[in-house]
Formats: structure tokens, sequence, C-alpha cells
């Protein structure tokens, strides 16, 4: 499963380019956010097949 990630400022705007992440890389990037005290907004990606 993918992930958009998007970093937020301190009233909640997004701020620069959303990231996409796989499922495994989500927690590290959520620790990382923890530890410097950023803000993230998590949402799944719909699944696409081609």
């Amino acid at each position: 499963m993918r992930f958009e990630i998007l970093r937020l400022d301190e009233s909640g705007t997004p701020v620069g380019e959303s990231q996409i992440a796989e499922a495994d890389a989500v927690r590290s990037i959520v620790d990382h956010a923890a530890a410097t005290g950023d803000r993230l907004y998590i949402r799944p990606l719909a699944n696409t097949t081609v």
C-alpha cells in the first residue's frame, strides 16, 4: 500500500511538495518527524491497476 505524505506548517497548511511512500517506509518517516517536531498529514493512495 502506498501513502501520500504532506509536511504541514504550524497553521496546518501544506509546505512543499507531497511525498509518496510505501507502507514499510512510512514508520521511519513518522519517527523522523516526531524526533524533529515536524507535522505530517498522511493519507492512503487509491489502488490503481494498469
